[in-house]
């Protein structure tokens, strides 16, 4: 009979049986299926608790009930000497160690275990009873565990009850050895508190998601403890924790087993190696892990291959790991997500068939087996896959194949054997595509070629010796492959061929060769030109289908229109209008999409020296292609750049640049196409931190750039690039994660500047029409009547306020231009209710340069008696931000400002434009305060800011930011104050400045000016003036804050001043 899978399983099965068990013999069997069960699932908390209280309900059976229960007399001896009194505590010592670590749920059995104990303690009070259960609890209170309280709580009424004069003294200590694990908990706390929120809310995904990350967590914290203590109870916690996932929501999850395999496996070695203190006897055995493992998920092929090398390093023998190869193909699971899982577990198996037959002293039995288990396995796995699909094609990556061509090459020297392997493969339209099969069996060639020609033992000239000398097969594998229609790299074979032809042929080989290379290029360069012309048609016959295709407005009826007088109507956004717009409305799509394509155009350059520049790779890419930016990134000692070139065919043959030695490093260039996600939808304040933390576990991140906001502040999205493919996709399934307690919802997909579409829709073809003016009383159907004289009306929409009242506007969509255009010949200036109506056509609503931010928590309450607070009293209250880069968002500039002064910020303004913000506080102690805190804040890495006047911030200008190293770089904004300005423009030369033109200020209509600021005299080119402000003499250096502070101080001064003059003269009068 096969053993049940699962906790649930297990306990099914076995209460099953207790139902059924009537006698002796069948008790005994319900207690081999616990046994079982344990040995199966050993950190199955449910399964202990059941496992203890049946055997504790066996013993009180049969030694305190006696003759009650009806059990024969000959069945209650044996009884009586199978289920003892020292088996039962033993076994809930066994169980309690078994999941003494799971922090959330081992009191549950603890709690039964001292019940019973203390149960038998009050029927028999003895000296060693209280000793025994008195070492229970101090050991229980070492243990990290959610209800450490109740448990000391438990301590104390024992101590009180049954030893009071030591009570002190035990409490004392206990508390005082317990700190460590108190400490341990109290860590662990917030993770414990999500995950019981997850439980609470039955949301199974989110249970999931927690788990997960609790997992990572806890793995971290295990192998980063340095303290020995601390490290061992980490590693302890860490396997509770694996025993809560494996035995509940995570039971089922491939990549938890696997995570848990890798955890116990690198455990081992670090014992192994004396990098680990835990003792070996507290770390599980990899086979009975594996073991355990391959029951719960039999379709993850990678765990069957660990389980396989495990069983080969471990020892067993031949038959035993034949078992467990035939245990992976006859559960009929293997193949449930496709052939991956078979081939991953015949790789393992045919790679264990390799090594027994080639160590030096494998016997020819051993040779034979693992010949024909190679080609069996080959076999099986072609029959497999014709079975599965009609149309399979094999293992992309030939890993069975390759096993057999190094076993023919090595141990059985079959040259010709193991070359027909190749042809056949080259046969296969899956590999004769790639470029890297060709190379593959190449370097297989030349190394054939080096080691025949190493054999040859006579130094006299043979015709076979000089056969020897020219690589004739590997010059066939080069000039086939270029032969191949479709060759994902042709560019690569190319350079190869021409370098191997002219290392090792002939001059006429050479020739043949340098024409071959021409004419192939020649042919690929109108092959790709075609297929580029033939994409174009295509993308233009999508998006005209797309146009025809996309939809109006429905049309609106009254009674949704009007709603409740409560509902509030807003003018719907276009599907362009949120906030993952790719670029500014200002730009023309077409041309960018011609200019860049950083996703599909850039390589990564990694291995490089840590003295690299710019200028040494542009020398490195001279001859490859026009770059435009080159991003060079610095982490922990490893150099790795980014470069984009213009054209993706310039990045494609950059990778030739692969292997070649940059200085004293040989570089490596790697692709960096789909390396780059679109990310939206993430809380507004996060910023390149939280980004970072959010795809941790995904990979490693090169760069994460942020779009400016200077054209519309409501852009809130970041493109994040990876190191590689794997981890750009790894980061997509987070696509859809909840954020914030589900209040947002992530978007991570792949950046495709292509997937930008042109506007479309009513108003971007000219049939929506903007009506003003209109009387407030009309209705839709008054509107739909007016303007179906000029054609047929789709839709009409009439904005409305809260209270269900119209703004006297409408939008009216028709179905055709020149209808819409027909309207507004009809009803332009036309009187309709007594008002002049204008009629014109709808246009988008311009970007916001600027965003607001209003706390109402912090707005100060007017005192009783006073009113709205004048605008001198705002602007005393009121400090300007300047030097904040324009990515930031008004949320994140208002959480960096908060953490940093720790005051109530009523309204902060951003000006991405200017490179600032306004910022009001609710007093003007606070504004002080906040100026002093905030000046010289370092804002992101890099950037600092200062504070200052609106006047400055509108004076000032956002720092351009220009991410090419092929366009003129305009010199940045300075964001220094406006007198050092002065002060480093006063030591420039003569030479180097012209006098500026005097300025004449004529008067007008405006304010009146001060007087002195009529005109600007020309700088002296020896001696600049003093700078003025407001006409006064000023200093030439910045302010300090203890300027500030003066300035502040006498402010609040005057300010008082001029309100008690007030009050005396209202008084007076």
């Amino acid at each position: 009979m096969t053993n049940p899978v699962g906790e649930d399983n297990w306990l099914e099965h076995v209460e099953r049986q207790i139902r059924q068990a009537t006698d002796l013999e069948g008790r005994v069997r319900v207690i081999e299926s616990f046994q079982r069960a344990t040995l199966a699932e050993p950190g199955s908390l449910k399964l202990w608790i059941a496992y203890c209280e049946y055997f504790w309900s066996l013993y009180v059976d049969c030694n305190q009930r006696g003759n009650e229960i009806g059990w024969p007399q000959d069945e209650l001896a044996i009884g009586r000497e199978t289920f003892t009194f020292d088996a039962a505590l033993n076994l809930w010592q066994e169980g309690y160690e078994a999941v003494q670590y799971r922090l959330s749920d081992s009191h549950e059995l603890w709690n039964r275990w001292v019940s019973h104990e203390m149960e038998l303690l009050r029927r028999t009070t003895t000296e060693a009873g209280v000793r025994r259960i008195t070492q229970l609890f101090k050991n229980r209170l070492l243990v990290p565990h959610a209800t450490w309280n109740e448990t000391s709580q438990m301590f104390s009424t024992f101590l009180s009850e049954y030893n009071r004069h030591a009570w002190e003294t035990e409490m004392e200590q206990i508390t005082r050895n317990a700190q460590g694990a108190k400490k341990l908990y109290e860590q662990r706390d917030p993770w414990e508190m999500k995950l019981a929120a997850a439980t609470r809310s039955r949301d199974a995904a989110a249970m999931r998601s927690v788990m997960t990350e609790y997992l990572d967590w806890e793995i971290k914290q295990a192998k980063t403890r340095k303290d020995r203590d601390e490290a061992i109870a980490c590693f302890q916690i860490c396997l509770g924790l694996f025993s809560r996932a494996l035995t509940g929501v995570l039971s089922s999850d491939e990549n938890t087993w696997m995570n848990y395999i890798v955890f116990v496996s690198t455990t081992h070695t670090d014992i192994k190696e004396g990098r680990s203190p835990v003792p070996g006897h507290m770390v599980p055995d990899m086979l009975d892990a594996l073991s355990r493992s391959v029951k719960h998920v039999p379709w993850c092929g990678a765990l069957w291959a660990r389980y396989i090398l495990a069983a080969e390093e471990s020892g067993l023998s031949f038959s035993d790991i034949e078992q467990i190869k035939h245990s992976a193909t006859d559960n009929g699971q293997l193949d449930r997500d496709g052939m991956m899982g078979v081939l991953e577990m015949y790789a393992a198996w045919c790679g264990y068939l390799k090594r027994t037959a080639m160590v030096p002293d494998a016997s020819e039995e051993a040779v034979d087996v693992a010949e024909v288990g190679l080609l069996s396995a080959l076999e099986d796995v072609k029959h497999w896959g014709t079975r599965k699909y009609d149309n399979y094609q094999g293992d992309p990556q030939y890993r069975l194949e390759k096993i057999l061509i190094q076993f023919l090459t090595e141990k059985k020297d079959d040259i010709d054997g193991a070359r027909a392997v190749w042809e056949d493969l080259a046969k296969n339209p899956l590999h004769a595509g790639k470029y890297d099969f060709w190379l593959n069996w190449y370097f297989w060639e030349m190394m054939v070629f080096t080691t025949l020609r190493n054999r040859t033992p006579s130094p006299t000239p043979t015709n076979a010796c000089q056969a020897l000398r020219v690589p004739t097969f590997a010059t066939e594998v080069l000039t086939r492959a270029l032969k191949v229609r479709g060759l994902n790299w042709p560019d690569r074979v190319m350079e190869i061929y021409l370098q191997h032809c002219n290392d090792y042929e002939t001059a006429e080989t050479l020739r043949e060769a340098q024409d071959t290379v021409l004419k192939t290029r020649k042919a690929l360069a109108k092959r790709r030109e075609r297929e580029a012309a033939q994409a174009a048609q295509v993308a233009q016959v999508q998006w005209a289908a797309q146009t025809v295709n996309s939809a109006d407005y429905h049309m609106v009826d009254v009674s949704e229109t009007v709603g409740s007088p409560g509902s509030k109507r807003k003018r719907e956004e276009t599907p362009e209008d949120g906030t993952g717009s790719k670029r500014a409305k200002n730009e023309n799509n077409d041309e960018e999409r011609l200019k860049r394509d950083r996703e599909n155009t850039s390589v990564f350059v990694l291995d490089l020296p840590a003295e690299v520049t710019q200028t040494k790779l542009k020398q490195f890419f001279r001859e490859y292609g026009h770059i435009n930016n080159i991003d060079i990134q610095k982490r922990d000692g490893e150099v790795v750049a980014l470069v984009e070139f213009k054209t993706s065919d310039e990045a494609k043959s950059a990778l030739l640049r692969d292997g070649k030695y940059l200085g004293d490093r040989v570089v490596r260039v790697q692709p960096a196409t789909d390396c780059t996600l679109f990310v939206t939808n993430y809380p507004p304040d996060a910023d390149e931190r939280y980004i970072r933390h959010l795809f941790k576990d995904c990979g490693e991140i090169h760069s994460i750039r942020f779009p400016s906001l200077k054209y519309n502040t409501k852009r809130r999205f970041c493109y994040v690039t990876f190191r590689n493919r794997e981890a750009a996709t790894a980061a997509t399934k987070l696509d859809g994660k909840p954020l914030s307690d589900g209040k947002y919802k992530l978007v991570a997909k792949f950046s495709d500047p292509l997937a930008k579409q042109q506007r479309h829709g009513a108003q971007a073809e000219e049939r929506e029409l903007h009506v003003i003016n209109l009387p407030r009383g009309t209705s839709e159907e008054d509107i739909s009547g007016l303007f179906s004289k000029a054609g047929r009306v789709v839709s009409v929409r009439v904005p409305r306020n809260m209270a269900g009242q119209s703004h006297g506007t409408a939008f009216v969509v028709m179905e055709t231009k020149e209808q819409a255009q027909e309207a507004i010949r009809l009803c332009d200036k036309l009187i309709f209710g007594n008002h002049p109506i204008k009629v014109e056509l709808s246009r988008p609503t311009t970007t916001k340069t600027t965003a607001v931010a209003r706390v109402m928590d912090g707005t100060p309450e007017p005192q009783e008696g006073q009113g709205m607070p004048t605008p001198a009293e705002i602007a005393a209250r009121t400090i300007a931000v300047l030097g904040i880069p324009d990515t930031m968002t008004d949320a994140r500039v208002r959480a960096a400002l908060t953490s940093a002064t720790n005051a109530p910020i009523v309204k902060l303004v951003l000006h991405p434009v200017h490179g600032g913000a306004i910022v009001e506080f609710a007093d003007a102690a606070a504004a002080g305060k906040a100026a002093l805190s905030i000046d010289g804040m370092e804002i992101e890495p890099g950037k600092k800011v200062r504070t200052g006047t609106t006047q400055e911030l509108f004076r000032n200008k956002a720092e351009k930011r220009v991410d090419r190293i092929d366009k003129p770089h305009s010199q940045p904004q300075s964001h220094a104050h406006p007198l050092q300005q002065q002060a480093s423009q006063d030591k420039k030369s003569a030479a180097e400045l012209m006098p500026p033109p005097t300025l004449l200020r004529r008067p007008g209509s405006g304010p009146k000016l001060k007087r002195g600021l009529g005109f600007v005299g020309a700088i002296s080119a020896k001696k600049s003036a003093p700078a003025t402000i407001n006409g006064e003499q000023g200093q030439t250096g910045s302010k300090s804050n203890e300027d500030f502070r003066k300035f502040f101080l006498a402010s609040r001064t005057a300010a008082n001043a001029e309100g008690e003059a007030k009050n005396g003269n209202s008084g007076q009068g």
